[in-house]
């Protein structure tokens, strides 16, 4: 072993960058297919360089890079590679906006990422953007020991991946997968251009749903349309609301005037042809009357400041009878008229009045009110059904025999049935008979497209789809998801929803960085859909550029060849003019890689792009070449708040690392909180951490210097299995991704035996390097670089990252000694408690190991008996056994034979030492030991019998 410098402690950037360059030198992480040896490839998703990346994306890259080391020393031939998406939008609004001198956004990048004056000038090109933070985000993975292998990186405007996005959508293209059509989209009013999830502010994933709307005649011939989720109630409607304050106009609507809010209107013309004739307050309309379009009845239009104008068309019809914010309000006016439509076990005739008088609400400004209306409407949804007299209210404005037949078609398809089912039915009915129509609703609103302005719905004509709602295709894609491992499971509900509610998803945009749609270049392949199989290209692009392969040689062919294995390699290389072992070589690269053993992304990507990566694999890649796992972990919070650029608490990885150091930034990441857990990373928990990390270099430097003895006795032996033993806890725990469990084990658990062990021994013995050396292997995942520093410091070359996981030699009975040693001190200084004046401990065991194990086997007392434990003693020993925790039962279960007597003989010297006082051990079958207050008959096996004196 290499000389140790006394009272040495940790430079943590200089010991960090002096195994970053040898790794680097040594191109460790850059991995070859060797055939006959197993592979492990793990993937994280890649990040937007629109900036740099901070700790959010740094812990779901460290869960990666954890599983990869780990994998590593399994003896796996591990790939780990990492690229950039630099598709569409998020990066071109940035810089749109830098080139219109947003002083926001130059601030922000200067706050956050310490950018220079002068590079901030030139980042009004997209281009000069995204690269100056892929390079700057390629620092940070590399200055936190990130173990990827960057010969494969690429980004997604890079022509060889732009041949490869094109195949993809060939491939889906021809399966009948994408279409063209007429469909509602997420809308940027001000860049015409379809949005999702990746081109908003936040992430957030515009949630379409769409209102019933009614359509209220007045009397001034005017066309009132309510908004609506619950059209069935129409029945019962008593008044419309309309906010006297709001803006509201008249506008044309397919050629039909219509009363609806400013905003309404504004929203609608995304949908269909509106055009505003006039512009009004909402005070205007009240006082008028409207007929009812289903039951003929005149109703007015009451004033109403709760109306939200900018929901719905701002016209609200009221059915108190089921509504609760309707009766309170027509009760603070004294109109209350109740029509009840809708049966409920639980509740009577009107269940929004009973909810409301049974919760004590008092007008129609009480916040409970939005519970109240919770609870009816489930109730009414989940459990209701119609009335059987509610065909009686239709068509009272009809002449017979219209109204005979209407009233017909009701009893027989709406009254009596469930409320969900006549629900749809009288939506369809009214389309179809021009009193009814829809209109689309961003129902998380309010979603903001980077560039600031509120996202509307469209429905667009011509646009380009992925037909997620395709049976066949969610049919295959729910077999992949069930082959797969997810973590967490609780993770697999979200994933087969989301499978569930998908349905056709807009694929391409007109702005934007990207691929071009093959067969229609005027559209831009948009950034959820072009980052669904890039895994599998990552395990071609370093061969394909050794190769020297050109873009224009990366054809249909030569991808179906590679990732289908379809057609002749002969004929495929020399249509596309290449070499045949060429060809060969780039398909056994992928052969042997694919398929995608674990994904690694937040939690925030089940509803998009992680569902969409198991709907393209599923489409694209037969069965054997289905992703085998997926991590999804939680959101990283900085002192208690989510980071946010505004607030300007965004962490940069970087500056985190130059602040604390990578190893403790690691081991606060990974042991803060598990994988699917929320993690909110503290500044004082990593200074904290990072004191002890240097404790822990410092301890087993001390401890290696010191270890001048030969010899291994009973410590030594316990030490090692202690070692073995949560080593193995360990691995079982990264072998569930469950990182924190592991990490816990490797930096405090082992640290606390190590210190035990040191506390029993008056010298370490040499032999204690084996243990030393395993656990800096053991660490190596967590905290690479104090790793490799100590595995050189204790004598071992070249890496740790390429030793075996640790393999100790376990003695069960050595562990159960210790184990045994430890209730005793922790017995007998209860003891102390109430003989605070005593100088010795006697010591009485009994050594029928054969008893205890019995015990810890016996359902009840006569089976104890029944197994040779006598009969005034089995009760005893029973009761003792129900005590013990399951580690000390399995340790019992798992010892042929234990000789107590001499394992706290050899422990007497520790026994001593923790307890303060002397200490004498005696055999309970020894005749000639004194029998001091009687404790020498009632010792038991593992329960000692002891006298203080």
């Amino acid at each position: 072993m290499s000389e140790l410098p006394r009272g040495a402690s940790m430079d943590f950037r200089q010991i960090e960058e002096k195994w970053q360059r040898r790794w680097a030198e040594a191109r460790v992480f850059e991995p070859s297919p060797e055939p006959g040896r197993p592979k492990f490839f793990i993937t994280a998703a890649y990040p937007y360089p629109n900036g740099a990346i901070h700790i959010g994306h740094g812990r779901t890259y460290l869960i990666a890079d954890i599983m990869a080391r780990y994998h590593r020393h399994k003896g796996y031939n591990v790939l780990f590679p990492m690229g950039f998406h630099y598709t569409g939008t998020p990066i071109l609004t940035v810089a749109e906006s830098i080139a219109a001198g947003d002083v926001h956004a130059m601030e922000d990048f200067k706050a956050i990422y310490d950018v220079p004056e002068e590079e901030l000038r030139k980042m009004g090109d997209p281009l000069y953007l995204a690269n100056y933070f892929r390079e700057l985000s390629k620092q940070y993975m590399k200055k936190i020991g990130f173990s990827i292998d960057w010969t494969r990186e690429f980004t997604t405007i890079d022509p060889e991946y732009q041949q490869f996005i094109r195949w993809q959508f060939k491939k889906l293209y021809d399966k009948g997968l994408l279409v063209k059509g007429r469909h509602p989209v997420g809308w940027c009013p001000k860049h015409q251009m379809p949005v999702g999830a990746h081109d908003t502010k936040d992430d957030k994933e515009p949630d379409i749903g769409e209102w019933a709307l009614i359509y209220f005649e007045g009397e001034d011939g005017l066309i009132y349309p309510t908004a609506t989720l619950r059209p069935e109630t129409v029945l019962g409607v008593t008044n419309l609301w309309i906010n006297p304050e709001g803006d509201y106009a008249v506008a044309e609507v397919d050629g039909r005037k219509m009363v609806l809010s400013l905003d309404a209107a504004f929203k609608l013309s995304f949908q269909r042809k509106v055009k505003t004739v006039e512009r009004t307050k909402g005070s205007s309309f009240v006082g008028r009357r409207v007929r009812n379009p289903v039951t003929g009845e005149l109703v007015p239009i009451y004033p109403a400041p709760f109306v939200d104008v900018k929901t719905g068309t701002g016209v609200v019809m009221s059915v108190p009878a089921h509504a609760p914010y309707d009766y309170a309000a027509l009760r603070d006016l004294g109109e209350v008229k109740l029509i009840p439509l809708i049966s409920v076990e639980g509740y009577g005739e009107y269940p929004a009045k009973e909810v409301v008088e049974r919760m004590g609400i008092r007008d129609q400004r009480d916040a409970r009110l939005e519970d109240a209306t919770k609870e009816v409407y489930m109730a009414e949804f989940s459990r209701g059904y119609m009335r059987q007299d509610v065909a009686d209210r239709v068509g009272l404005h009809l002449p017979e025999p219209a109204r005979s037949l209407l009233r017909g078609f009701f009893a027989a398809f709406i009254a009596g049935r469930p409320v969900r089912e006549a629900r749809d039915r009288i939506r369809a009915w009214m389309e179809a008979a021009g009193i009814g129509g829809g209109m689309y609703e961003i129902m998380n609103k309010p979603v903001y497209c980077r560039c600031g302005t509120e996202i509307v719905v469209k429905v667009l004509e011509g646009q380009w789809f992925l037909n997620y709602g395709d049976p066949n295709w969610k049919r295959a894609t729910k077999e992949l998801l069930a082959s797969m491992r997810i973590v967490p499971d609780e993770a697999r509900p979200q994933f087969e929803a989301t499978i569930d509610w998908l349905d056709k998803r807009a694929c391409a945009r007109t702005r934007g960085l990207g691929t071009p749609l093959p067969w229609d270049p005027t559209w831009i392949i948009e950034s959820l859909s072009d980052s669904t199989i890039y895994m599998a290209y990552y395990t071609v692009i370093r061969r394909i550029r050794e190769l020297g392969l050109k873009p224009e040689q990366l054809t249909e062919a030569f991808w179906d060849y590679v990732f289908l294995g379809r057609g002749d390699a002969a004929e495929v290389a020399r249509a596309i003019g290449a070499d045949e072992r060429a060809l060969r070589a780039v398909r056994e690269e992928f052969s042997y890689w694919y398929p995608l053993d674990l994904r690694n992304s937040g939690k925030d990507l089940i509803p998009n792009h992680l569902t969409f990566f198991l709907f393209n694999h599923a489409a694209i890649f037969p069965r054997e070449l289905w992703p085998r796992g997926i991590v999804a972990n939680g959101w990283v919070l900085v002192e208690g708040e989510k980071m946010s650029k505004s607030k300007r608490n965004v962490l940069a990885l970087g500056k985190a690392v130059d602040q604390f150091g990578a190893d403790p930034l690691r081991a606060t990441l990974a042991t803060s909180a598990e994988v699917d857990q929320d993690l909110d990373f503290r500044s004082s928990a990593a200074r904290s951490v990072a004191k002890h990390l240097e404790d822990i270099y410092n301890l087993v430097v001390s401890t290696a210097e010191r270890a001048a003895r030969d010899g291994e006795g009973l410590p030594e032996m316990w030490l090692r299995s202690e070692a073995a033993s949560l080593m193995e806890k360990a691995a079982r725990a990264l072998d569930q991704v469950s990182v924190r469990q592991a990490a816990v084990y490797v930096l405090y658990d082992m640290r606390r035996a190590l210190e035990r062990y040191l506390e029993m021994v008056d010298v370490p013995s040499r032999a204690v390097l084996e243990v030393l050396k395993a656990w800096a292997v053991a660490m190596e995942p967590f905290v690479p670089h104090l790793a490799e520093e100590l595995w050189e410091r204790l004598g071992e070359r070249p890496f740790a990252a390429k030793a075996p996981w640790p393999r100790l030699a376990v003695d069960r009975r050595t562990l159960l000694a210790v184990r045994y040693a430890d209730r005793l001190v922790e017995d007998i200084a209860g003891l102390r408690e109430l003989r605070k004046d005593a100088k010795r401990a006697v010591i009485y065991v009994n050594n029928n190991f054969a008893w205890i194990k019995a015990a810890v086997k016996a359902r009840d007392v006569r089976e104890l008996i029944s197994a040779g434990v006598p009969g005034e003693v089995a009760k005893r020993l029973f009761d003792v056994a129900r005590q013990m925790d399951d580690d000390l039962k399995a340790l019992i279960e798992e010892v042929e034979d234990f000789d107590e007597y001499s394992a706290l003989a050899e422990l007497k010297t520790f026994l001593s030492r923790e307890l303060g006082m002397e200490v004498d051990i005696y055999r309970a079958d020894d005749e000639k030991a004194p029998d001091l207050g009687g404790k020498r008959r009632a010792a038991l096996p593992l329960r000692a019998g002891v006298y203080l004196e």
